[in-house]
């Protein structure tokens, strides 16, 4: 399963709410940190998406909570309506 540029930013975003930057040199959080070294190298190797299986067992656990949460909202929204 791979994980696109957009979805890791929304991700990233996510986590950066759930995890706000620290301290007075603001400082990521270990979970935004994970996510933005896999962003990161997606930049460099000019990747439109990235495979789970390519990054650490931490980002790979971050993206799964993260889609787990849309997937409930997504499912909660639908219904509420």
């Amino acid at each position: 399963m791979n994980i696109s540029m957009p979805e890791l930013e929304q991700a990233i975003n996510y986590w950066r709410l759930q995890r706000p930057a620290v301290g007075e040199e603001c400082a990521l959080s270990p979970e935004v940190n994970a996510l933005a070294d896999v962003y990161a190298l997606m930049i460099i190797n000019h990747s439109s998406s990235v495979a789970l299986a390519s990054m650490g067992s931490v980002a790979q656990q971050l993206i799964g909570a993260w889609r787990q949460t849309m997937l409930d909202v997504s499912t909660s929204n639908q219904s509420m309506g």
